[in-house]
């Protein structure tokens, strides 16, 4: 006990009384708590009443979001829902916009490889990073990772999964290999039609296996030898019994198609796959066969189906020649830069007057054509050509190729030497049809 001068004296054994009032508890900072009845404050800021209050017995609008009195801003997003297969995503990607969740700071990538500058939340769904055309290496000392994100930031699902250059052309080696061919292709057309359908079935053969090994390469699973052999059966087909084999044809496809994706080692994406077995066999054996319904003995009257190819064929290259050397010599403007950069309109313009010029000169050397009907098919000619090679580009840019193979030596493939004809022969079937030459 402290004496009234503020010494130290003895303890004297008596307690103190102390008020009750003076054992409340006092924290600094905080105001003392509204008496009960009083209307309870609530923060602008946080919209929330002060800890210190005495509680008002409401329910939070978080757990009793159907009995809030005023408009609830979350009440458009759908409750959690459980995701963990692509279907699932697809299924529910248009129900949550996460768009307001993102700021102006640039994406931080979780994983870093050393063997790709993309980020893993560029690639598609379920995609398999490949490496010119093999599957990447997993880092050492790594566990496997799956690379698997929720939607594709790419416009296109195939590009860039498989990386395939090949070196710059001679100019003088494609034109001794285009003349050599001229040649052969003229000889072939000379020992008859059955020389001529047999050349039509290997090239277009060999055009299909490179597409199809085109798209293997880029990740998709085609059914290949199934594909190949429909090229092949339609051409024979179209030879022996016209146009009408077509639809036989593409309904076998279809029905063995779905037995052999059902039969497969290993789930793959049917639509992927199917689809491009499908695409493959109209691009290449539907469009190429127009040949053989112009080489069949029985397609024309006097048996002129071989003047009429032969005249396509010699359309198709004049076109192409025109294109390359007048587009290298005064070529400015891209046709389409962003499908090929290298043709341009000067190229096309030049395309299409070595193509008449043709078309009036040297068609008309073998019968039943004369110069005006050599000049018609010329224009035509030299309006589906161009069109041919931008779908052929299209596809190469989508599976990140330059060529489709290296067959030809300064042309690439042989599906790179045909990708005009393709269009080019239907056009002249029907021309002929169109112009009453059957």
């Amino acid at each position: 006990m402290r004496s009234e001068d503020g010494t130290l004296g003895e303890p004297t054994g008596e307690v103190p009384v102390v008020s009750t009032f003076d054992l409340r508890v006092r924290v600094t900072g905080a105001e003392v708590a509204h008496a009960t009845g009083e209307v309870p404050r609530v923060d602008p800021e946080t919209l929330l009443q002060p800890w210190t209050d005495a509680p008002t017995g409401q329910v939070p609008i978080v757990v009793a979001r159907e009995q809030a009195d005023t408009v609830d801003p979350w009440a458009h997003i759908p409750a959690p829902a459980w995701r963990e297969a692509e279907a699932d995503w697809v299924a529910h990607e248009g129900q949550f916009d996460a768009s307001f969740l993102a700021n102006d700071a640039p994406p931080v990538a979780e994983y870093s490889s050393p063997w790709t500058e993309t980020a893993p939340d560029a690639l598609s769904v379920e995609e398999e990073i490949r490496f010119d055309g093999a599957p990447r290496p997993e880092p050492v000392g790594e566990p496997h990772r799956e690379w698997r994100t929720r939607r594709s930031t790419r416009s296109n699902p195939l590009e860039g999964r498989a990386v395939r250059s090949s070196g710059g052309r001679s100019v003088a080696l494609a034109t001794l290999t285009g003349v050599a061919l001229v040649l052969v292709v003229l000889a072939i057309f000379y020992a008859g039609p059955l020389a001529a359908a047999v050349l039509v079935v290997v090239v277009l053969a060999l055009g299909s296996a490179e597409v199809f090994a085109g798209f293997r390469a880029a990740g998709a699973h085609p059914a290949t030898i199934l594909g190949i052999a429909a090229v092949v059966m339609l051409s024979i087909g179209v030879y022996s019994k016209g146009p009408a084999a077509v639809a036989p044809v593409a309904t076998l496809l279809v029905l063995f198609g779905f037995i052999w994706y059902l039969n497969a080692e290993q789930t793959v994406d049917v639509v992927d796959g199917f689809g491009v077995t499908v695409f493959v066999f109209t691009w290449v054996g539907v469009l190429g066969t127009s040949a053989m319904a112009m080489i069949s003995p029985h397609a024309y009257v006097g048996r002129h189906g071989l003047a009429y190819t032969l005249a396509t064929i010699l359309l198709t290259v004049a076109n192409d020649s025109g294109a390359l050397f007048i587009g290298r010599w005064l070529g400015k403007r891209p046709l389409n830069a962003r499908l090929s950069p290298h043709k341009t309109v000067e190229g096309v313009v030049g395309g299409t007057l070595l193509t008449l010029l043709v078309g009036a000169v040297v068609v008309p050397l073998s019968s039943p054509w004369t110069m005006r009907l050599g000049l018609e098919a010329a224009l035509a000619i030299s309006v589906v050509v161009p069109l041919g090679d931008l779908l052929e580009s299209m596809v190469k840019r989508t599976l990140g190729i330059k060529d489709f193979g290296r067959v030809l030596p300064g042309h690439g493939g042989v599906m790179d030497r045909i990708d005009g004809l393709l269009f080019a022969l239907p056009t002249m079937y029907f021309l002929t049809h169109l112009l009453h030459l059957s």
